[in-house]
């Protein structure tokens, strides 16, 4: 087997939470999926980041969100920008 054709499947936390990022998504191939699940069996805070992840997926996916409309945006962004004009004098 060449170098270039073996897989690891041990990879850093970086790479880890990347694939992490992209299965909340739908994204992630299967050999990520498989990447993700052995690194989450030995580190704690990869375990965390990824129930984290999956709790905000869960979230976002609730009818229950409300937002601000665009009226709102720019009354709030306006406050923000006088705010900051004001403790910048």
């Amino acid at each position: 087997m060449s170098k270039k054709s073996k897989v690891r499947m041990f990879v850093a936390c970086e790479e880890a939470m990347m694939c992490c990022d992209k299965q909340q998504y739908k994204e992630a191939s299967l050999l990520e999926k498989i990447k993700l699940n052995v690194h989450v069996l030995f580190c704690r805070s990869c375990m965390a980041y990824s129930r984290n992840n999956n709790k905000l997926t869960k979230l976002m996916k609730r009818d229950e969100l409300a937002s601000f409309d665009n009226a709102e945006k720019s009354s709030l962004e306006n406050a923000f920008r006088e705010q900051l004009k004001n403790s910048q004098q």
